[in-house]
This record gives structure tokens, sequence and C-alpha cells, in this order.
């Protein structure tokens, strides 16, 4: 038990650093010069406020009364962690703090993904105000079904170790609708739009990976019976999960070069950093459900079409800046349906699917769970953006959007270009310097 607390104190913060800094990096990276503060500052924001709510009512909304089938949990059951032992799981609650800490970084992270798809033109006032309405009419309900005991883990026998559904599923529908609620960025298609600096997001891409093994192995890790499994049985499963995280990335990151290959004749680093995260996407509900066969096939199912998916945001003039529908909701909806496929009984889900002789069954559990979260999410996230784009708006204006987020939302910009460029006692240093001449002169 000291080993699974200890493990799991580490995939904590091992999900905690792919929001921080992790996603802020490849988000930041993927922007403008202009936008890159602000999108970093999204997923900062959407994690300091997160949390908060998470602790305050989300861990009840989205796990109390396990088992009772119903569609929401109530979010007042341990509001602020009322009743939750922080050292045993004595108290009813399935977990102690650890567990609550641990479930924190994956709806904190939810929320950061959303803002991909909306980068350059927002306002972080708004964005403030959607992440925790989101959080708690979207993620928590989602997160209750499918891993709280509520309607949909009743009914449908569905494997999601670690957010197919819940994280990246419902991460992608919420961020399509966002950008066509508040419309695109001036100047898309027809101005190119290009990454700012890709040694941003490659380093991102590279943390996300590796923070992605506390993502997956800590999920099979919480979800396992430590009373009922040994030592060996949760050293097997790890390894299982960390080789199937490992292979389905690889084989998703060349397919993605090698579709790029094929249809704009290069390969490139940011369609390396795209594959790997397509790749960790798709395997993130199958991970425990699949043998490597299956998870090499997850990857390059998902490699491939998600590179052609991304392509699709031009013909349908979807101004999704950062592909979070082509990556996320492509990759979240392929790696939760081949499980109906490639599910195997050898693997720790022990659930075979159809090619292994399971029949059709799987494949309609993993549909239906889809299915629900697709409805559920596009309709309330609809209802809210509509509700902030017609109160306090969504959009900075167009003069603020030509010149720079950065510096007309937060006063600052990333790259600081002129010499003197600094402040000093509230002051600026050019400012300081007249000074100092003007004092010298009149002695």
């Amino acid at each position: 038990m000291d080993g699974y607390y200890a493990f799991m104190l580490v995939a904590t913060a091992l999900v905690l650093m792919m929001t921080i800094p992790a996603l802020a990096l490849f988000y930041g990276g993927m922007t403008r010069s202009k936008s890159v503060l602000n999108m970093m500052l999204l997923s900062y924001g959407a994690f300091g406020i997160g949390a908060i709510v998470f602790v305050l009512w989300g861990w009840s909304e989205g796990w109390s009364g396990a088992g009772n089938g119903k569609l929401i949990g109530n979010p007042f059951t341990w509001f602020g962690l009322s009743g939750v032992d922080w050292h045993s799981a004595a108290t009813g609650t399935g977990s102690p703090y650890i567990g609550v800490l641990f479930q924190l970084t994956f709806a904190t992270i939810t929320a950061a993904l959303i803002s991909g798809a909306i980068a350059d033109r927002v306002k972080f006032s708004s964005w403030m105000v959607f992440v925790p309405i989101w959080l708690t009419l979207c993620y928590f309900p989602v997160a209750h079904n499918t891993w709280g005991g509520g309607w949909v883990y009743q009914h449908l026998a569905q494997q999601d170790y670690a957010g197919g559904t819940v994280v990246h599923i419902n991460a992608g529908i919420a961020g399509g609708v966002l950008a066509l609620v508040i419309g695109r960025r001036v100047g898309f298609p027809k101005e190119p739009m290009r990454p700012h600096n890709l040694t941003l997001t490659m380093a991102g891409a590279g943390l996300l990976w590796f923070g992605w093994y506390g993502f997956n192995v800590g999920s099979v890790v919480l979800t396992g019976d430590t009373a009922e499994k040994n030592t060996a049985q949760f050293m097997s499963e790890t390894g299982f999960t960390f080789m199937n995280t490992t292979i389905a990335t690889c084989a998703a990151m060349l397919a993605w070069l090698l579709v790029e290959r094929i249809l704009h004749g290069k390969a490139t680093s940011l369609g390396a950093a795209s594959g790997i995260v397509a790749g960790l996407v798709a395997i993130t509900p199958s991970c425990g459900a699949v043998n490597l066969v299956g998870a090499i096939v997850v990857g390059a199912v998902a490699g491939g079409l998600c590179a052609w998916a991304v392509s699709l945001k031009y013909r349908f003039n979807l101004d999704d800046s950062l592909d979070v529908v082509g990556v996320h909701l492509v990759g979240g909806l392929v790696g939760t349906l081949l499980i109906g496929l490639l599910s195997t009984s050898a693997a720790p889900g022990g659930i075979d699917g159809l090619f292994y002789g399971g029949g059709l069954t799987s494949l309609g559990d993993q549909a239906g769970a889809a299915l629900f979260t697709l409805v559920w999410t596009g309709v309330l996230t609809t209802v809210i953006a509509l509700a902030i784009k017609y109160t306090i708006g969504w959009r900075i204006t167009t003069e603020a959007e030509v010149e720079g987020i950065d510096y007309n939302e937060h006063g600052e910009t990333a790259y600081d270009l002129t010499p003197l460029g600094g402040r000093l006692g509230g002051a600026s240093i050019a400012s300081h310097a007249t000074m100092t001449t003007a004092m010298e002169g009149a002695k």
C-alpha cells in the first residue's frame, strides 16, 4: 500500500505537469508571437480556477452516490471535501486525498485543452467565467457517468481507462462548439497564421508524452482493487499500460508524418508533435483494453485520421485555431470506438471485442458512451457559449486582435525586442535614465 500511494503521488504530479507547463508550451508555440502569453495564461487560469471548483463541489458532483445510476452526483454531499478522510478511504468516499488530487488534474487539463480552439480572440475574463460553468455542467456529469457510477456506468460496459470520453471527446466537442459560436479570427483563412515558435511546441509535446504515463498508468493503478491484487499483478498491469502508451504514440507519430508527406510533400516537426498528441489521445481510453498489436493499430489509425481531419477545418471554414477538434475529438473517438474491435480478454480489462470473438456488444457499449458525451456536452456547451456571448461577450475588439491580444488583454509582450523595455520602481528604464540625467544637470 505504501508503494501504491507513492506511485499515485508521482502520477498526479506528472498529470499536473501536463497542464503546467507542457500544454501551455505546446499551445503557446503554435500561436502567433502576439498571442503566446494569452494562450499560455488560458492554461494556467483553467488550472487555477478549475482546482478550486473541483475541491468545492466537483469531486462530490462527479463521484458521490457511486452506483446510483443517475446522470449527475450531488455537489453538496462532500462539498469542500467535507467527510473526505485525508489519510484513508475509511469514510466511504472511495479514496483519500491522493485520489481526489489525481482526478482534479484530469478536470483541469480537460478545460485547458478547449482553449486551443479559440486562440487569439477571446477575453480572458470570459474564459475564466466559462471554465467553472463548463466543468460543473459538462465535465463532472460525464465523469460521473463514466467513472462515478452514474447512468452510463450502470447500463454500458464501457472501457475508458484514462478519459477518451471524459477528457478528449468532451474537450473536442466543446472546442468545436466554441469555435462556431465565437467565430473566426480576423483574416482567417486567407491570412497565414503559422506557429511562431515550433521549438516551444516540440518541447511541450515531449513533456506531454512524459506526463502521459502518469495519465494512463496512474489511471490503471487507481482503478485497481488494492485489497485483491498483489504487487506482482500491479507491476504487470502498469508495465502493460506503459508499453501500450509508448508503442501507440510511436505509431501515431509515424502515421501522421507519412500522411503529411503524401498530402503536402513534406514531413514537419509540427506534424511529429501533433502525431504524438494524437497517439496519446487515442490510447488514453484503450491503454488497458488492447494488446501490443492493438496499440499499434490504434496509434496508426489515429495518427493518419487526425492528420487528414485537421485539414478539413479549411474546407468547412471552421477556425479551430490549434486543431482541438481534429486531434482530440477525432483521436478520442478513434480510441474509444476501436476498443469495440480490438479489446482482448488477455488485457487487464478482460473484455473481448469483435476481432477477438466478443461480437458487437463491446462496440455498442463504446459507441453509446461516445454518443452520450457528444450529445450532453455539445448541447450544454452551446447553451453556455451563447449565454456568455449575449451577456459579457466573448470577443476582444478587432483592433485589439490585430494589434495583439497579449498587449491589449494583459499589457505585456512575450518578446521584448526594444533595448530599454524593462521597468524600475514603477517607471520605465528609459524614463528613469532621463530623470537621472535631468537631476544631474540641475546640480
